[in-house]
């Protein structure tokens, strides 16, 4: 009989630190790595200088927290920014500007939103995420999930900048299994850009072809 592919708490962090280091390559911050070592931890906490959360809830229910020193959160801010053309001396100079805050954001946001699909293609489940909150603070604050978690668990990893600064990613959800009962496709996600050219490009080639006929039709009716 072949063993049934179970998907446990492990597997869907991985995800998760792999929807990080992805969408911060793509935001201009390379080789941006985590431990391979994970941490068992009893609570969830914001934590100095700049914290953000989501709360995501559907196929199952949890919480994801990232915590930037000001260190890390000022280059991953510096080095997007500058990939997007921005002059260097036009940058926020503190982690606490509201550009900072407002960037760093956007960024949690695409690497949930990038997660939320990983799990819809790779476990054939659905889950809804909150907007992020990203907050400036220099204290510890402990995140709750606004649902009874039966047995949660929460995880810790840390991730290394290129400069060697580090930030920490916190998930808390529910102890929970995804067994695969037969194999599947997995489908291929389409980049809304190339779905929108090629309907541009159907257009113009349909726009082609009738073009030539409606002209013709037009003038016989005129009787040219």
């Amino acid at each position: 009989m072949k063993k049934s592919k179970i998907v446990a708490t492990e597997d869907i962090l991985l995800t998760l630190c792999q929807s990080v280091t992805e969408v911060l390559a793509a935001a201009g911050n390379r080789e941006v790595n985590y431990s391979p070592m994970v941490q068992k931890i009893q609570k969830t906490c914001l934590r100095p200088d700049l914290g953000c959360f989501v709360l995501f809830d559907g196929g199952f229910s949890g919480l994801v927290v990232i915590n930037f020193t000001s260190q890390a959160a000022m280059e991953i801010y510096r080095k997007y920014m500058m990939s997007m053309g921005m002059p260097e001396s036009e940058l926020a100079q503190f982690h606490t500007s509201d550009e900072v805050g407002n960037v760093m954001g956007e960024l949690m946001n695409q690497i949930v939103g990038d997660f939320t699909n990983k799990v819809r293609l790779d476990l054939q489940t659905s889950i809804n995420q909150s907007q992020p909150k990203m907050m400036a603070i220099n204290k510890q604050v402990q995140i709750l999930i606004n649902t009874q978690l039966d047995q949660p668990q929460a995880r810790r990893v840390t991730f290394n900048t290129p400069e060697h600064n580090i930030f920490y990613l916190e998930l808390a959800m529910d102890k929970t299994e995804f067994i695969q009962l037969h194999e599947f496709e997995r489908a291929v996600q389409e980049n809304p850009d190339d779905i929108l050219e090629n309907a541009k490009q159907g257009n113009y080639a349909v726009a082609d072809q009738v073009s030539p006929d409606v002209d013709d039709d037009f003038l016989r009716d005129l009787g040219l």
